[in-house]
């Protein structure tokens, strides 16, 4: 049975210590019991009420996200915040799903129209709650001179969360491409599995790609954020950085208790509030308890009494950018086949505070939103994005997984996962380990989508391959899978037609994962959360023993050398020499980067991989000619750029760190560490900031290393929630977040947990009913009005 207490129980509850409010909508009283780490575990007697207080409680504790969320989402920034944020209005507006919403909500649940009404109503609820009582308004929100407005279900469906950006790369490989050649591309980066087209089609015009093709998209986008004196938003973080996760599944026969145990750690923006929201959802036919987005009904990872489920990003490529050539006498017309066809023309008005409002006309082609017309050219473009099909709302389809029992069930639950594409594992308490790629994954016959190709007719998709037929494995005779966001394609898999083809990771983390687990014998829960901080670079395994060739004659570079070459290749936060590699590594990277890449591409291809990277250097032989010269002269040439990117690195960090070397320690605010921003940082005092700021706090790891903490000195991206699940006792199931579970900063729990979570701290995670109750520091009852 769930773990769920008596109606009787639920309503002697109302005289019990805690906070007590009717609620309209409600069927029955619900409680809510939040534990010492700000979860929130909520007990409903039926579906409906069960979201509906999920709904409430999400609105309680981030009412300012889900504001920005609402506004970003339906395109209302401008109305409240002013004339800067019309333009994005206009690209939210262009981007939004405008298919039929009854199909739309019945492809996450069979009950998915009611419940996204029933969390709507919930966080409407709240708003409601904050109207008649305006001390309940954020803080942020009085400031920005904002009040909530009411949610729909559009709201929840959005796809300005889609996690789909391989857009951006084809406009910067076809420059690439024509700035270098076809065939330095593809020495410089990393394209499988093969075949690869990159050479775009003779009809499309390079020279008229620029970064304006796709600003509406990257508005949509990009991160909201405020300076003082204007609104405005901020850059988006460059893909290396953005996106990543780490999860593996252990089989029983590998673990101390004989079932199975499952970590996951997916790598999102390290902001405040947080981006994950842990919750526990009880009712009949629900006890689930995990992390989502605080704006979604249900769980997208975590575990229920009989499997647990994580995820990282697979590599399907969702998007690609169309070129039309439009009739010089009617710009609205484009080629299409022998023909011409009419856009379709949306016409919109954007309300905009203090100005009068604006008229927008947004087009759309057969493919999708016109994202610039160059009437001066004859040319439009668009963009094609599968995220805009039916049932792809980012994480809803959580909903069917959330309840499954069985493999089987939550197979069938994998198969309807559209978006984001993601590598699902699964465990169950019968001992099955398994793993599903899903995503919805558009076929092209003949060409490869990594770069844009004219809208006339001849590139189009062949429909969706069904996500079984995407890699998958069930019961690995190793006893394990792990994945990290690498090729993970299967060799000679023979769908290669329906994968991306340049949006994998380099293979460091999940090789350092394979690597422990491959000799894991007795695995336990407080083992596999030490392994999610693992901070041990390869890369450094790989480029360290080069040092040997080296004789500096300067002493510091002496001692630099030696101290590397006696290091145990850890990037803790407390390590010197971690410090002196890391400098090393960025060293050696931009100077293979410039060596490799003309400065003519350099904007496009922004990184070497550091996989090429180590090839190079391990093996100067299969460099790209020119980045060591030629002839016999490799390894000296070699050598001689380890040596100037130590000299290098060694300035660098007396710079930064000052003259004494027994002080350069990696993690410190000079160098690597985690200052959270809030959104409204920028705009405020240095005392009115600290209060919403978080940070800074050491860090060690890199983007490298499985504590993924970026390459960059402050963090912003990597694993803000993990889960490690205990399939032999869920009670002692760990996890974390950062700052914390609430976004209001008056409550205790908006910042409490981010000292744990720099040094690698968890929480149990309380899941009986019995665990729940000790746990329990607070309790609200929501009961009907």
């Amino acid at each position: 049975m769930p773990n769920i207490l008596p109606f009787a129980f639920l309503a002697s509850v109302l005289a019990s210590p805690g906070d007590s409010l009717r609620a309209p909508g409600l069927h029955f009283p619900v409680e809510i019991l939040r534990d010492s780490s700000g979860i929130a575990h909520i007990r409903a007697r039926d579906e409906h009420d069960l979201f509906f207080a999920q709904g409430w409680n999400a609105a309680r504790d981030r009412l300012f996200q889900l504001e920005l969320w609402r506004r970003q989402a339906t395109g209302t920034m401008a109305e409240a915040l002013g004339p800067r944020w019309a333009a994005r209005d206009r690209a939210a507006r262009l981007f939004a799903f405008r298919g039929d919403m009854t199909r739309e909500l019945a492809s996450y649940h069979p009950h998915g129209a009611a419940i996204v009404q029933a969390f709507v109503d919930g966080v409407n609820a709240r708003v409601a709650q904050v109207e008649r009582d305006p001390s309940l308004l954020p803080p942020e929100l009085r400031r920005l001179g904002v009040r909530p407005g009411r949610w729909t279900s559009a709201v929840v469906v959005s796809r300005h969360n889609a996690l789909a950006s391989n857009a951006e790369q084809e406009i910067d490989l076809a420059r690439a491409v024509r700035a270098m050649g076809v065939d330095a591309v593809r020495a410089v980066g990393t394209f499988e599995p093969d075949p690869v087209v990159l050479a775009p089609d003779s009809a499309i015009d390079v020279d008229a790609l620029s970064d304006s093709v796709l600003a509406p998209y990257r508005l949509w986008r990009a991160p909201v954020s405020f300076v003082a004196g204007e609104l405005v938003a901020a850059a988006p973080v460059p893909d290396e950085q953005r996106d990543g996760s780490n999860n593996w599944v252990v089989a029983g026969t590998r673990t101390a208790s004989g079932k199975p145990l499952l970590a996951n750690d997916p790598h999102r923006t390290i902001q405040v509030p947080s981006l994950r929201y842990w919750v526990h959802l009880t009712a009949p036919g629900w006890d689930v308890v995990g992390a989502g987005e605080p704006a979604l009904p249900g769980v997208s990872v975590g575990h229920n009494r009989a499997g647990a489920w994580g995820l990282t990003i697979f590599g399907l490529d969702m998007e690609d950018v169309y070129v039309y050539r439009t009739d010089p006498t009617d710009a609205r017309r484009y080629r299409y086949r022998t023909g011409w066809e009419r856009m379709r023309e949306i016409r919109d008005t954007i309300r905009v505070r203090g100005a009068a409002p604006q008229v927008v006309v947004l087009r759309f082609t057969r493919h999708g939103p016109v994202v610039m017309e160059d009437p001066a050219r004859h040319l439009a473009y668009a963009l094609r994005a599968a995220w805009l099909e039916p049932g792809t709302a980012p994480y809803l389809a959580s909903l069917r997984l959330d309840q499954a029992r069985t493999w089987a069930e939550f197979h069938a639950g994998a198969v309807r996962h559209l978006m984001p594409a993601e590598n699902l594992i699964w465990a169950d308490t019968g001992g099955t380990i398994a793993w599903q790629a899903a995503g919805i994954a558009p076929v092209r016959h003949g060409w490869t989508g990594l770069v844009p190709v004219p809208g006339d007719g001849r590139y189009e998709w062949s429909g969706f391959l069904p996500i079984a037929e995407l890699p998958h494995v069930v019961n690995p005779p190793n006893g394990f899978v792990a994945t990290a966001n690498e090729n993970n394609v299967p060799a000679g898999y023979a769908r290669v037609d329906a994968v991306g083809r340049g949006g994998w990771a380099d293979p460091w983390r999940v090789d350092r994962v394979r690597e422990v687990l491959d000799t894991t014998r007795h695995a336990t829960a407080v083992a596999m959360a030490a392994l999610q901080h693992d901070e041990l670079a390869l890369p450094a395994r790989a480029l360290v023993p080069l040092l040997r060739a080296l004789a500096p004659s300067d002493p510091t570079a002496r001692w630099a050398r030696d101290t590397l070459l006696a290091w145990d290749r850890v990037l803790a936060a407390s390590s010197v020499p971690a410090a002196v590699y890391v400098a090393w590594e960025r060293q050696l990277l931009r100077r293979l980067h410039e060596r490799a890449v003309p400065a003519a591409a350099r904007s496009y291809l922004r990184a070497v991989p550091v996989s090429r990277a180590v090839g190079w250097l391990t093996r100067p032989a299969s460099a790209p000619t020119g980045v060591f010269g030629g002839g016999a002269g490799l390894t000296a040439a070699r050598d001689s750029l380890l040596a100037a990117a130590l000299t290098a690195a060694l300035g660098d960090l007396r710079t930064r760190l000052g003259p004494d070397p027994q002080r350069w320690r990696y993690g410190q605010p000079a160098y690597h560490h985690a200052l959270i921003r809030h959104p409204l940082s920028g705009a405020l005092d240095e005392e009115s900031r600290g209060a919403l700021d978080v940070g800074p706090a050491p860090r060690g790891g890199y983007a490298s290393t499985v504590n993924a903490t970026g390459n960059t000195d402050n963090q912003t991206h990597g694993a803000s929630f993990r889960l490690v699940a205990d399939l032999a006792d869920w009670d002692a199931s760990l996890g974390t977040n950062t700052p914390g579970q609430s976004g209001d900063p008056r409550d205790p729990h908006y910042r409490d947990l981010f000292g744990a979570w720099a040094v690698g701290h968890y929480f149990h995670v309380p899941y009986t009913s019995g665990a729940v109750e000790r746990a329990a520091e607070s309790r609200t009852v929501l009961a009907p009005k």
